[in-house]
């Protein structure tokens, strides 16, 4: 007799060769996929692959033209270009990991608890968060972190709360709409507890969403702190920080416009290509949006 039954591997395997053929159809998506890669094997790598030493002082060659041996010149304490934009992929990318994994734990935590229970815990939360959204993300982070005072430790947390509300929101959408499910309902009636059905069944259903917005918004950290350090309120010196790199060449701009365009250029096709990749994402794993750049 012909068996019937079938396992959900292949189902599985069939919906990932999916993702994966929406995500990489487009070429945009895949410069961006690579771009972040290099960032990444950039800033792990940083110290073989950069020619200089980012932090060593050589008077004698400040303000050198870009040349065989520094081929993005040097700054006015005479302290490699490129070495120093090397090095400050780390710093850009620690903070957005680290910031993005505060907002989005915290703010995960807030949105689920707000949908899920509603009523006057849905009322308390999601007002406090729409005070946070009543200031922009860079102004609010702004404030916090001169509350806070500079450094790598403090951004991070001034960004993090900065960007806790879009997650907070999102989640909190996902939830109400979840609990409508036949499933949610399933697992109410059988009498399982509020933690198993939070995490078995309602955390797993709003996650692909919250992907999407994880990878958009590390390329809005990463162009926030630079703002931040343009301003002189983010990494302090001498740590390399490409915002700070922009600020440091402003005043060189017109007989050395390499030392703001270089590091400003870095900034630019970083959060491009998170925004790209976010947007691949996006048409990956909800057919229903799948759109054209």
């Amino acid at each position: 007799m012909q068996r019937t039954d079938m396992t959900e591997t292949p189902l599985h395997a069939s919906e990932f060769r999916r993702i994966m053929k929406v995500l990489f159809s487009r070429g945009v998506v895949v410069f961006g996929i690579v771009v972040i890669l290099a960032l990444f094997v950039t800033a792990i790598f940083a110290p073989w692959i950069a020619p200089y030493d980012p932090y060593k002082l050589d008077l004698n060659q400040t303000l050198v033209q870009p040349c065989k041996e520094h081929l993005l010149g040097t700054d006015a304490l005479g302290r490699d270009t490129l070495s120093r934009i090397i090095f400050g992929t780390r710093t850009s990318l620690m903070v957005g990991v680290v910031a993005v994994c505060i907002a989005a734990s915290v703010g995960m935590t807030m949105g689920l608890i707000a949908g899920y229970f509603g009523r006057w815990v849905h009322a308390i939360i999601m007002r406090f968060i729409d005070a946070l959204m009543a200031f922009p993300v860079i102004l609010l982070a702004l404030v916090i972190a001169v509350l806070l005072g500079g450094g790598l430790r403090n951004v991070m947390i001034a960004l993090g709360i900065g960007l806790l509300p879009a997650y907070a929101r999102l989640m909190c959408g996902q939830v109400l709409s979840v609990k409508e499910n036949d499933y949610f309902l399933a697992g109410r009636a059988m009498g399982a507890g509020n933690l198993r059905i939070m995490f078995r069944h309602v955390v797993p259903n709003c996650f692909p969403p919250l992907i999407v917005l994880i990878t958009m918004m590390m390329g809005l950290t990463i162009l926030a702190e630079a703002g931040l350090s343009f301003l002189g309120i983010g990494i302090e010196p001498p740590g390399a920080a490409w915002g700070a790199m922009v600020n440091d060449g402003y005043q060189y701009l017109l007989t050395h416009p390499i030392l703001s365009f270089a590091p400003g250029f870095a900034i630019m096709l970083v959060v491009f290509s998170f925004n790209m990749v976010g947007d691949g994402l996006r048409d990956a794993l909800d057919p229903r949006l799948r759109g054209v750049l």
